[in-house]
Order: C-alpha cells, then structure tokens, then sequence
C-alpha cells in the first residue's frame, strides 16, 4: 500500500515538473481537420475619440543619428505611431482571434516575420503561431540590438534577446511562459524602434488591415469567445454564435475615451 502511494505521489511531482517545463502544454492541442459547411465571420474594427499623439525621441541622445534621422519630423525628433486611425475610422492592426476553439480546419503557418528598416521594426504589430518562431532581419546598414519582454502583474521576463542583428537576420523562439500571448520588442540602441507581438494557437485569427478590416473562415457551426486586441487601446471580447454556411457581420468599436 505505502509503494502504491509514493508511486502515485512520484507520478503527480513528475508531471508538475513536465508542466512547469511546458513539455505537456500541447495535451490538448488544437486539432487540424475538415470543416465542411463552414462559417464566416467578417468585420470591421473602428476607433472613436482623440488618437494618441506619437511618441516623440530625441535623435541627438541614441546613435546613428544622421541615418534614423531620415525619419524624423524635421525638429530633430523620431516620432513613434502606436495608433493609426484611417479617414473613415478604421483602426489597424488590432489582432482578432477565436480563443476557445479545439477543432478545425488545418493550421498551417510560416514564421513571424519582423524587418529592422528605417529604423523602425515592421509591422508594428505581428502573431506567432503555437510553436513561437519569429524571423527578424536587418535591412539597415547599422545595427540593432533586439530585446524581447513579456510582462503583466507577475513580473516581467526577457523573452528574447539578440544583440548584434545582421542583415542574414536571425530565426528564433519566443520563449513565453505563464500562459502570457503577449510580448513587445524594442532596439536597445534605438527606443524608437518597437512593436508587438501576439501568440496564437489556432488558425482563426486575423490581424486588420488600414481600414480595419477582418475575416475569418472555414469557422466550424458553434458558439465561440473572439476576442479583439490592440497593444495600445486594449481588449474586446465577445461572444458570437455561427450556424452552417452563414456569413455573420461583427463591428467593433474602440473609444478613445
């Protein structure tokens, strides 16, 4: 009896231990199959209110001061856009995902890609697939030093760091743990240069475009939490339900308020 219960209790540290480790976080993995008769889910993202200014930097305090100057706004500032608002109000680069989903179509996906042009790394907002990998190259003829983080109420802990970025770039693993989605990357020689990324683990996600716009498709009939985030003005969540076939409309509104 007393063997039976050390093995049970051998066996429960064992697998806090692969968990702690993350080799176990694919146990419940989402599932690739074949969706027939699926949904659609279209929209649109808007923001009312007052945009946020840019950030502004003074060039004369970091190096290469004459190339990254090119952007500039001519009084010897880098700004820095976190918010970008079309004409019509759609806001770009909201990231739209359905989070609770465990079956669907297959999920296929390249690397994330990053590039260190003018200065500024592009686009300002990206998403990583469930294996984490993100490409970064240097199109610049200096060079950056990339410092990834991933940060919230428990701390902050440095989810990537590659100090001499060359122009054959790098490839490699955002290592986020505590069940984060969310990091951000900046140049430790150029603070004005920084985006965001986003982690997903399914294929239903889409990031909007200039006039905030999305779609998702192929969605499976059911009822699902979407979710709707911007680095800079937050989240929305909601609930949709899809029915076979059908097309369902899904605006969004951001208040700048």
């Amino acid at each position: 009896m007393k063997t039976a219960t050390w093995t049970g209790l051998w066996m429960m540290i064992c697998v806090s231990a692969l968990l702690s480790l993350g080799w176990l976080e694919n146990a419940e993995a989402y599932e690739s199959g074949t969706v027939t008769d699926g949904a659609i889910v279209r929209g649109k993202v808007t923001f009312k209110g007052s945009v946020p200014e840019p950030k502004e930097f003074k060039l004369h305090r970091y190096p290469d001061r004459a190339f990254c100057g090119e952007l500039s706004d001519g009084n010897g500032h880098r700004l820095l856009k976190e918010v970008t608002v079309s004409q019509e109000g759609g806001l770009k680069d909201v990231v739209i995902v359905i989070e609770d989903i465990q079956k669907g179509k297959p999920f296929t996906f390249t690397d994330a890609e990053v590039e260190a042009t003018m200065c500024q790394f592009l686009p300002f907002v990206t998403v990583v697939s469930d294996k984490r990998r993100v490409t970064v190259v240097n199109r610049d003829p200096v060079a950056h030093d990339i410092q990834g983080y991933a940060y919230d109420l428990a701390g902050v802990d440095i989810v990537l760091h590659r100090p001499a970025l060359n122009s054959s770039g790098t490839t490699d693993i955002v290592q986020l743990v505590k069940g984060r989605k969310v990091f951000t990357m900046q140049c430790g020689m150029h603070p004005y240069m920084q985006n965001w990324g986003y982690a997903i683990d399914n294929p239903y996600y889409a990031v909007t475009d200039s006039n905030g716009s999305f779609a998702l498709a192929d969605l499976p009939a059911g009822t699902y939490q979407i979710k709707a985030w911007h680095p800079i003005v937050g989240t929305q969540v909601q609930k949709i339900t899809v029915k076979p076939n059908e097309t369902v409309s899904l605006d969004l509104l951001f208040d700048g308020k």
